[in-house]
């Protein structure tokens, strides 16, 4: 089995996986970094999402092979207290019903503020496609705008 150096939070990390091994997979199984968790599987619900340089993506989708020598974010990583302002907002509205598919639609968010310091409703429809069966949507936009006020003070 290859051993891949990984670079996940900040931190060098090396696992042995086979090359076609989710991400995801590698994250949770391997690295015990459980926040990003199994929704589909096919890259289209978001419970997974992470940062991949940068960017939000699906880690179901992604394999170990193709990670090596990039900077990898779950949201472990997002902040080392759990501060970020995005955590902050959806505690302070009380984002989240039952919570599974919140640290996905956190790292969704984190890289939409990224790009757009002051997105608007329409913005923040159009990147925020992960699902969620709660029916949170409102208040995650809510939170996205709240975020956005503590970011640009």
């Amino acid at each position: 089995m290859p051993e891949y150096t990984l670079s996940i939070n900040g931190k060098t990390m090396s696992v042995e996986a086979d090359a076609d091994t989710p991400l995801l997979w590698v994250l949770r199984d391997n690295l015990n970094l459980v926040g990003t968790k199994f929704g589909c599987g096919i890259a289209q619900c978001g419970a997974c999402t992470v940062h991949f340089n940068g960017n939000a993506v699906r880690s179901c989708s992604i394999p170990v092979s193709v990670v090596a020598d990039n900077e990898i974010v779950t949201i472990e990583g997002l902040d080392d207290n759990g501060e970020h302002p995005l955590q902050q907002a959806w505690q302070e509205l009380d984002v989240s019903q039952c919570g599974y598919c919140q640290a996905g639609q956190i790292m969704s968010a984190a890289a939409l503020l990224k790009t757009n310091a002051r997105p608007s409703d329409a913005d923040i429809d159009a990147v925020m496609t992960n699902i969620c069966r709660c029916g949170t949507h409102v208040r995650i936009r809510k939170a996205i705008h709240l975020a956005a006020d503590y970011l640009n003070k």
